[in-house]
């Protein structure tokens, strides 16, 4: 039996994505209907909403997963052109952004998550391994942040003197460890383990206490210290 389809304009105007809006705030509008405002329209067997839906489907309705998405990804699509592509990618960077420039406000460390908030924007949506560390003040606030190496998909190298040296520097009293994991497994690796616990050790000769160690994803964290594994 053949569907019928009823475009976006057809609806009652409460119902259509852009009048929604306008009229009861953006809350109210669904990730699809927020999508469907961006591209605008859909095709004569789909709506824009139903497109939306459907992209977002894909990626099991996971917004990070979304911004990962190249050009060539989302025109593969049947509605999407390249304008229509460039739009949402260009949006979801907005959004990373506005989350990153929130993020850098936070410069008081009293918890895991506010670590994870700050450094996802930053690193959880990448492609490759990077490595960062927080240098605090004694008052856990930060005095700044460094990328220490960037490496492949699967690891990173480490230099345990750099770390220090820039301690010196900035005369951090207390650092926290960074790095993300492109594939996503937020479980430590052996080698995750023993650079922490070389770093930890170092720390303690120079009086300069490492805090906590995060694996990071697009949008889920490991704390060395939440999980009760630090005490290598």
């Amino acid at each position: 039996m053949e569907s019928t389809h009823f475009p976006i304009t057809d609806w009652s105007e409460d119902d259509q994505p852009r009048e929604k809006l306008r009229l009861k705030g953006k809350d109210t509008l669904s990730d699809a209907e927020l999508i469907a405002i961006l591209i605008g329209s859909g095709s004569k067997s789909e709506s824009a909403v139903d497109l939306g839906k459907r992209i977002l489907l894909s990626v099991d309705n996971n917004l990070n997963a979304l911004g990962k998405m190249s050009i060539l990804q989302l025109t593969k699509f049947k509605g999407i052109g390249e304008v229509k592509a460039i739009t949402i990618i260009a949006a979801l960077e907005l959004g990373r952004r506005r989350r990153l420039e929130a993020a850098s406000k936070l410069d008081e460390i009293t918890s895991s998550k506010i670590v994870f908030e700050m450094m996802q924007p930053i690193i959880g949506e990448l492609s490759h391994e990077e490595f960062w560390v927080l240098f605090l003040n004694n008052s856990n606030k930060i005095i700044s942040k460094s990328q220490l190496s960037k490496g492949g998909i699967t690891g990173t190298v480490v230099d345990v003197r750099l770390v220090f040296k820039l301690a010196l520097e900035t005369r951090a009293t207390s650092l926290i460890l960074c790095h993300n994991h492109p594939s996503g497994n937020l479980q430590p690796s052996g080698a995750d383990k023993e650079i922490t616990k070389k770093i930890k050790m170092a720390g303690e000769s120079l009086d300069v206490k490492v805090l906590d160690h995060l694996i990071i994803t697009d949008s889920k964290y490991y704390s060395f210290v939440d999980e009760g594994i630090f005490n290598l």
